[in-house]
């Protein structure tokens, strides 16, 4: 009997931990699925120590992509970021693959950020952030990576998304017919700003809380640069915004809070690194390209992850939101 074609295995968590043992020469650790989502997420726990290990869907990332995430946290940790960085096994090597029924997948162990996500942040939780974010962009704006990662433009994160959304707005034409004409509001109003003169380099492009721990009150440690590729580096000010702006939606802290939060955050990056007033004034729009975005990720990975949630309810609630974010901050 000839083997079925597949799209998305799950590898076994016993196996792994084997795998793991054997090939890092970890002992004593148990192997656990943590999250089957746009990649596969393994915990590993021993006594005193844990770590996470990455399985990435072929589909998503590349074996090329993988090794340029990889290079990226090399970079940033050797720079003195505190960052989640991979793992080298016996061999000295930081990227595994595995030969499953769609073909090969890529596998990575990463240090356990410690810590836990807080949110929302003190002061000093908001002062830390926005140091060692400029700390991060100081080294990636003058980083090339000899791998390939994704490139944040108006081609990938507003044009291509419109036309990949199409059929996910058929039963709603004047939602669709929104978001076309929104999208040349965006464009046009990105031609009014001296983008020549943005701060340009790899940006973590997903920068909010579940995406960084806190150990005590000022220890910060990044992790999951799944989405890191080249773009402004002002995006990563803008996902943050983005965070505070679900909290205003949600009526969980006020746009005064929001705004007194951002504000610290951003005083605190720069004492370590300038952003232009133009480059802040390009976050609301940027925002929209970030959330048209991700709309295309979710199309894009429908059958093997977001068929889960993106029903008609979710995509009216998402263009609601992206109508407050437009009405709140976009000046057109």
């Amino acid at each position: 009997m000839t083997v079925f074609p597949a799209q998305y295995s799950l590898l076994s968590s016993a196996a792994l931990g084997s795998y793991i043992s054997s090939t890092y020469g970890l002992e004593g650790f148990t192997c656990r699925l943590l999250v089957h989502n746009l990649s596969d997420t393994y915990m590993l726990e021993g006594t005193y120590s844990r770590y996470i290990f990455k399985v990435y869907r072929g589909a998503h990332r590349s074996p090329d992509e993988v090794l340029g995430e990889v290079a990226l946290l090399n970079a940033l940790a050797a720079g003195g970021v505190s960052v989640a960085y991979a793992v080298k096994d016996l061999q000295g090597g930081q990227v595994q693959q595995f030969r499953v029924a769609e073909g090969i997948r890529c596998g990575v162990l990463f240090m356990y950020a410690p810590g836990r996500a807080k949110y929302p942040l003190s002061d000093l939780q908001l002062q830390a952030l926005g140091r060692e974010v400029a700390k991060i962009h100081n080294i990636t704006c003058s980083l090339q990576l000899p791998y390939s990662r994704p490139v944040y433009d108006i081609e990938t994160t507003l044009t291509r998304p419109l036309a990949s959304v199409k059929e996910l707005f058929k039963d709603l034409p004047y939602d669709y017919t929104y978001l076309q004409q929104l999208a040349a509001k965006v464009a046009g109003k990105l031609k009014q700003f001296d983008t020549g003169k943005f701060s340009y380099g790899y940006c973590h492009y997903d920068l909010i809380p579940k995406n960084y721990h806190f150990d005590g009150e000022t220890k910060i440690t990044f992790f999951d640069f799944d989405c890191a590729g080249k773009g402004y580096l002002i995006n990563d000010l803008m996902t943050f915004y983005i965070q505070l702006g679900f909290g205003v939606n949600a009526g969980k802290i006020t746009q005064e809070k929001a705004d007194t939060d951002f504000r610290i955050v951003t005083e605190a990056y720069r004492e370590i690194r300038a952003v232009t007033e133009e480059e802040l004034a390009a976050i609301p729009y940027l925002g929209v390209m970030f959330w048209m975005y991700f709309l295309e990720v979710y199309v894009l990975n429908f059958e093997d992850w977001s068929n889960t949630f993106l029903n008609p309810q979710f995509v009216k609630e998402r263009m609601a939101l992206i109508r407050n974010w437009v009405d709140w901050y976009c000046k057109f």
